[in-house]
């Protein structure tokens, strides 16, 4: 293990919390979750599947026989396995090196397999966040910064939102239970608001029944932190 990640006063953080800052959650994404939908095992599969199969066809076609055509399948299997084995791992490896940190004032992830990493993002950072559920009860939780601050994708992947390259956004991916996670992080934050007498109020509407839905394969919805927090004065 790192030595870093020895020395870690509590897993996942890199130094003991501030006097006030209470520790409300920790997690890990699960490794079958990363490897389906971050390091797109399924698709590679499935893209095997029907390359074998192609390969198959033509040797029949051009005349050459069943064994030969099975021969020239199986010939891919052990290129497919290793492929298909490698991404597991790394998505293994991804899910045993990170830990996802909720306090009272902020969100820590601490990730990476040969290099650990800590981010932290204070709540006055934050302007939104988005939930994504599955069928499973899986899911992911995107933070969107705010403020002129960036982080480069390449630094937070696998742990970014796809597609946001231009103003990256943290992603808590394949969580097991992202639903009640996604609602302890809203009450964190209107705690931390009412607290520090901060400019942001969550709107409770935002915290019930739209995140427990989960009709069809997976659901997206706002927690609320770009509509629903709004000045305490608008309230």
């Amino acid at each position: 293990m790192n030595g870093e990640i020895e020395f870690e006063p509590i897993p996942g953080l890199p130094h003991e919390l501030p006097p006030g800052e209470r520790l409300l959650w920790q997690g890990r994404p699960q490794w079958r979750g990363l490897a389906q939908h971050t390091f797109q095992v399924r698709w590679l599969a499935a893209y095997f599947t029907v390359f074998i199969i192609a390969r198959g066809v033509f040797a029949l076609q051009e005349g050459q026989g069943l064994g030969r055509a099975l021969l020239m399948c199986a010939m891919v299997l052990p290129l497919a396995a290793l492929c298909i084995g490698l991404l597991s791992l790394l998505a293994w490896l991804n899910a045993r090196a990170t830990v996802y940190t909720i306090t009272s004032r902020r969100v820590v992830m601490r990730f990476g397999i040969a290099f650990p990493m800590t981010f932290n993002f204070p709540f006055k950072r934050m302007a939104a966040a988005g939930l994504k559920t599955r069928k499973d009860g899986t899911g992911d939780i995107t933070l969107h910064l705010a403020g002129p601050d960036r982080i480069a994708w390449l630094h937070l992947w696998p742990h970014a939102r796809p597609w946001h390259f231009a103003k990256a956004q943290p992603m808590l991916r394949a969580l097991a239970d992202a639903a009640p996670v996604a609602t302890l992080l809203a009450n964190a934050v209107r705690a931390w608001s009412v607290a520090e007498d901060a400019p942001v109020l969550v709107a409770a509407s935002d915290l019930a029944a739209p995140w427990a839905t989960t009709a069809g394969p997976s659901t997206s919805t706002s927690v609320g932190l770009d509509h629903a927090l709004a000045t305490e004065g608008g309230q």
